[in-house]
């Protein structure tokens, strides 16, 4: 069995058909194969010696290494611009694991204010009972503002290049000189723009994060997560920080570093924390992920028309108080989508009701083709009142505070003919006024 790593002379639309596929010589299969085995057979004493030791290029188990699961890793990086990736159960996970790999009990995290509220619930309480802090710091918040929050025990800047809901497109250029500056990563979720829209490596981010979920995948069909290693964090010149990256676990075994090189922090990733905490996404999952990967970009340039276009028509109407979408030119985070996000600004549109909490219960209550329903990135067009649902563990005082108002709803826009969902949407908002909100 032999790999085929692409080539950076390839395009987008070339390298997520074939990058990191691997050529299978026994069956000669076109397609990757659903290798669905937990084990692997050694072929003799010293081969297992080898394979638990690190020593041989073959795999030991599938826990942190299936082939399956390395092909769609390999492809994810490659468009990433990543030297590599490893899966996950979910994004949830990758979100996990990579503050695991980075930080322990006692050390301390900075993220920007708006983030998807699973990250946010998951840092106030399962990452703070095992002892890691995390503070929220404005985005466009000064230079020196973020230096003034990094301590000793700072080990990652965290952020979104597309924050959900609100799409308050982040300065990842200026974050990332801002963690470089001070000897920590900057960490990126990149879920909502896609490698397709934007490469937050290319503009200095370290770690880069996907819940597979969504667009890449595509069909609302499968649950994973993906962890793309950068390449580009010095970890031996920041070794007070990062101790468990550059000095040797146990006698005759190199550092992550002297054993990965520019690959220190994805090879310490898979082979000590997804190890041992073994968050493995099924092959059966990731098959289907690589089928989704394969027409990304087609799918991409659809939601984003689409997206825009729903923005533009509805924006101004009189049943919503605001539309959040940075493709409009009257969105404040316009300059940076032009600069960071060219070939769109991703598919998830916000409507704030102008009547409230009782406005969108009408209004999602009179969809016909978009569902109401929590998920991204779906071919079909969603929605879902985010007061009630994935915030309604806050209070209101904490939802104003992150701009979760009593009226918004989140739309993701799918792929099918604008016209038909704009119709819905517009059906939808002619109920709420019909109700006098």
């Amino acid at each position: 069995m032999s790999a085929h790593t692409g080539s950076p002379s390839y395009g987008f639309e070339t390298r997520q058909i074939h990058a990191g596929e691997i050529n299978d010589a026994e069956t000669t299969a076109r397609v990757t194969p659903i290798y669905q085995t937990a084990g692997y057979r050694f072929s003799s004493f010293d081969d297992g010696e080898e394979r638990f030791a690190g020593a041989s290029s073959r795999r030991a188990y599938s826990r942190n290494d299936n082939p399956t699961n390395i092909v769609a890793a390999k492809r994810i990086a490659d468009l990433e611009g990543g030297v590599d990736a490893v899966l996950v159960g979910s994004g949830q996970a990758a979100i996990a694991v990579t503050l695991f790999a980075l930080a322990q009990t006692g050390d301390h995290i900075l993220a920007t204010t708006n983030l998807y509220e699973g990250t946010r619930e998951m840092f106030r309480t399962s990452l703070a009972r095992q002892g890691l802090s995390v503070e929220y710091v404005p985005a466009d918040a000064p230079a020196e503002v973020w230096h003034s929050k990094v301590t000793e025990r700072t080990r990652a800047i965290y952020t979104e290049t597309i924050p959900n809901p609100l799409g308050d497109v982040v300065d990842i250029a200026a974050l990332a000189d801002i963690a470089h500056a001070t000897g920590v990563p900057l960490v990126v979720d990149s879920t909502v723009a896609t490698p397709y829209l934007c490469r937050p490596i290319e503009w200095g981010a370290d770690i880069v994060i996907h819940s597979t979920s969504k667009w890449l995948a595509g069909h609302g069909s499968v649950i994973g997560g993906a962890v793309i290693d950068g390449g580009t964090f010095d970890w031996a010149a920041n070794a007070d920080r990062f101790p468990h990256l550059t000095t040797s676990p146990r006698p005759g075994v190199g550092s992550a570093v002297e054993r990965f090189g520019a690959g220190a922090y994805l090879g310490f990733l898979r082979t000590v924390t997804i190890l041992e905490y073994g968050p493995t996404v099924p092959p059966t999952s990731t098959f289907l992920l690589l089928q989704g990967i394969e027409t990304l970009s087609l799918r991409m340039e659809r939601h984003v028309d689409n997206a825009l276009a729903v923005a533009r028509e509805f924006e101004g109407h009189p049943a919503l108080r605001q539309i959040h979408y940075p493709g409009l030119e009257s969105s404040p985070y316009y300059p940076l989508t032009r600069k960071y996000l060219p070939q769109g600004a991703g598919s998830i549109v916000s409507f704030d009701l102008a009547g409230g909490r009782d406005a969108a219960r009408v209004f999602i209550d009179a969809l016909d083709l978009v569902t109401p329903m929590t998920h991204i990135g779906d071919v079909r067009s969603l929605a879902i009142h985010l007061g009630s649902t994935i915030h309604a563990k806050l209070t209101e005082e904490e939802r104003l505070a992150v701009g979760i108002t009593p009226g918004l709803v989140r739309l993701s826009i799918g792929i099918e003919s604008a016209g038909d969902i704009i119709a819905d949407l517009g059906h939808a908002l002619d109920a709420v006024s019909a109700a006098g909100y």
